[in-house]
């Protein structure tokens, strides 16, 4: 039988919305935090007996890079690919109406990716960074047109409420399949390896083949698009003529134009800091008799986990105080945590760090998502291309962020002072959120 379309804020489409975070979030914990930047720090490190660091020099295109430094170079190029992508993508999807089509490409696109990291090596460093560029761009193209679809599935009131969802869905399959890598990683005898090599290569594999295998269920239920017209060579230049009709109404939405501004300073940090978290951990911490990996993954594995109650106690908060007051509040949280972090030595005061960020992650990432669906206007049609500023302020502040980062860290050669500049990002977040009208709409929605 055909299959019929769902109708909007129907349970079923709004779960199979939700659950592409189930399907996608693995990239983000085994590629982004934990199994690959353990990796590659193995890879780019050199290390005495005590696990003490003697070298962090990579040879890579005929000049000597920071380890560091090499890998959010590539992170911000990757980034920055993504944010001319986005509008370009997301106007050409919203002219024609197939956003499933383009968000299926770019999946399958991060996913293989993923699956090539397998053969990652400093033999052939070209390629794994060139797995680890096009696998980063496949993840985050593919979330411009999955974000979009939020109000179009979900009515005003829901938005919260299953936006928390995805994301606590997301935490919690990544951390089933980490848990089955770390298995295999730290048992590698016990399922026929001979080193941890192998089991850690797989992961990778696994991250790929789970991405594609889970996506289905969502790919199946959503619309193909709210448009149909018909595809012209016109549509290839609709997308800067969308963004450009779209800036025109977002300067005239004071509450939506503001909010945008914070959003693009605060989360720049949060997604900076999300992405070397753990390669703060591998250089900056006195392990002592402590096993590295074993500690970095249970410190990721925390902040999942915390993450899911924080995006629900996140929208609890937003429900009662509001969406900008909540937010407010979260920045001022990641002030105290970067500031935490700067003092840190031992694994412990790791594991402390690490549940704070994890508490605060969750809520701030759910909730921007959903604050800034709720400040859409409620004639929007074009949903995409509105989506694809939120993900172009995002992925221009990660870009800022991640060379920031990797320019402190160059220079003074420690990430602590990176951590510290990043703070500042959160000081003016939190003060140009308070600019934003508290009010309206959210107490109509």
């Amino acid at each position: 039988m055909p299959k019929t379309n769902l109708p909007k804020g129907s349970k079923k489409l709004l779960n199979a919305w939700a659950f592409y975070d189930w399907a996608n979030s693995v990239y983000n914990l085994v590629i982004s935090s934990a199994i690959f930047p353990i990796f590659y720090g193995a890879l780019t490190l050199v290390k005495d007996e005590e696990g003490k660091v003697l070298d962090d020099t990579v040879h890579f295109l005929g000049i000597d890079f920071n380890n560091d430094t090499l890998i959010s170079y590539v992170t911000a190029a990757a980034f920055l690919v993504v944010s001319f992508l986005s509008p370009f993508l997301s106007g050409i999807a919203d002219y024609v109406g197939n956003k499933k089509i383009f968000m299926k490409f770019f999946c399958y696109l991060g996913a293989i990716s993923c699956i090539g990291l397998y053969w990652f090596s400093m033999d052939f460093l070209w390629f794994g960074l060139l797995c680890y560029f096009t696998a980063l761009i496949g993840f985050w193209s593919s979330l411009v047109f999955y974000n979009s679809y939020l109000p179009d599935i979900a009515f005003p009131e829901q938005q919260d409420a299953i936006s928390a969802k995805g994301y606590s869905l997301g935490y919690i399959g990544s951390v089933v399949l980490l848990i089955i890598c770390l298995a295999m990683i730290l048992k590698f005898d016990s399922f026929g390896f001979e080193d941890e090599s192998t089991p850690t290569r797989l992961s990778f594999v696994m991250t790929g083949l789970w991405w594609i295998a889970f996506s289905q269920y969502t790919y199946y239920h959503l619309p193909k698009g709210n448009k149909k017209e018909t595809f012209t060579k016109d549509v290839l230049f609709n997308g800067f003529k969308e963004l450009k009709l779209i800036w025109s109404k977002i300067k005239t939405n004071v509450p939506l134009k503001r909010y945008l501004g914070a959003f693009f300073v605060y989360s720049m940090a949060v997604q900076t800091i999300m992405l070397i978290a753990t390669y703060f951990g591998i250089e900056e911490l006195d392990w002592g008799t402590t096993d590295s990996t074993t500690g970095l993954i249970v410190s990721i594995l925390l902040i999942q986990i915390v993450a899911v109650l924080g995006a629900f106690v996140t929208s609890r908060c937003s429900t009662r105080f509001g969406n900008i007051n909540t937010l407010i509040v979260l920045n001022l949280i990641w002030i105290f945590i970067c500031i935490f972090a700067y003092t840190i030595t031992t694994p412990m005061e790791f594991y402390i760090t690490a549940a704070a960020v994890g508490l605060v992650m969750g809520g701030i990432q759910s909730l921007s998502r959903s604050t800034y669906s709720k400040l859409l206007p409620d004639d929007a049609v074009d949903t995409t291309s509105y989506f694809s500023f939120y993900d172009v302020s995002e992925k221009i502040g990660i870009v800022i962020g991640m060379l920031s980062y990797g320019y402190i860290a160059q220079i003074t050669g420690s990430i602590r002072y990176s951590i510290i500049f990043l703070g500042l990002f959160f000081l003016i977040g939190m003060f140009l959120l308070t600019r934003v009208n508290k009010k309206a709409p959210f107490e109509e929605a």
